[in-house]
């Protein structure tokens, strides 16, 4: 192009060709699947900014709120993944990746907390370390869809304890490791542990996406629950949880974790001879949790 001939209008920047003309700059950008994520992000992003029609200070506002989110991420403490999922995308993220056929165990978020590794316990052991909550005898399986189990599978656990707060929540506060553990399911898919009935509490509140809720009058509390994540080879993973009946704010969860299917009664059992086998007092409180795995073909195929 002569460097005297004036540029074409349809390539230049305008309020309404905006998404266009930055699209097209990743026209030529190798990874399709990089190109058509890019593309489609421009394009809503700008249609947002246009229906809204943000303003400087607006823009200033949530340039300086996504930094704050990241100067609040730790070694312990995630606060985009707190972000993704009081705005509900972690979980769709989940939902969609992990669309469960019939029979299925439903996945659901991770969430923040899962941030350091389990520590392996042997079948029967007690995560509860500091001793604190009332007792509970966890028991479940792990099996194929077509129902025959799934031996050795590898179960991973954690949770909160009986004030609501992860262990890594309070350093020097409770033990290290408390109230996780990754247990391997024995030769018929069978595992139980022992563990404490969980409490529901409030996701932290004293970053940025706590202040998200405070402006948003939402609140901030999660409904009890503990977490699993269940894997074996030949198989799809599954993160989910296990989420006790009538807990508050089952119906309100902040991340919109909670699915039906994942909710169990924690019934009360008063049987002195039962408690000892399982190494509990007595009375103590039980759930069972069964959970089927997709196939992972690519895996069975390898």
């Amino acid at each position: 192009m002569d460097s005297h001939t004036p540029p074409d209008p349809a390539q230049l920047f305008s309020e309404e060709r905006s998404a266009d003309v930055v699209a097209a700059s990743f026209a030529r950008t190798p990874d399709p699947r990089l190109r058509r994520i890019l593309t489609s992000l421009v394009r809503h992003l700008h249609g947002f900014v246009k229906d809204v029609e943000l303003t400087e200070r607006e823009w200033a506002a949530a340039i300086e709120f996504l930094t704050a989110t990241g100067q609040a991420c730790t070694s312990t403490r995630q606060e985009f993944i707190l972000l993704s999922d009081v705005l509900g995308a972690s979980m769709l993220v989940e939902t969609i990746n992990n669309r469960a056929g019939e029979g299925l165990t439903e996945s659901t978020v991770e969430g923040p907390f899962h941030m350091v590794a389990s520590p392996p316990r042997e079948l029967g052991a007690d995560i509860a370390e500091d001793g604190k909550g009332t007792p509970c005898l966890v028991t479940g399986s792990v099996a194929g869809p077509d129902g025959r189990p799934v031996p050795a599978a590898a179960v991973d656990v954690w949770q909160a304890n009986d004030e609501g707060f992860y262990d890594v929540q309070q350093p020097g506060v409770q033990p290290d490791l408390n109230l996780r553990g990754l247990f391997t399911a024995d030769g018929e898919g069978r595992f139980w542990f022992r563990s404490i009935v969980p409490r529901h509490y409030p996701i932290p509140q004293d970053g940025p996406v706590g202040r998200l809720l405070e402006a948003t009058a939402r609140h901030p509390n999660r409904p009890a629950h503990i977490h699993f994540e269940v894997s074996a080879p030949g198989y799809r993973t599954v993160t989910t949880h296990l989420f006790v009946a009538g807990a508050p704010f089952i119906d309100s969860d902040a991340v919109f974790g909670v699915k039906p299917s994942l909710v169990r009664e924690f019934p009360e059992v008063d049987d002195p001879e039962r408690a000892a086998t399982a190494g509990l007092p007595n009375p103590f409180r039980t759930v069972n949790f069964d959970v089927v795995l997709r196939p992972d073909t690519a895996d069975l195929e390898a």
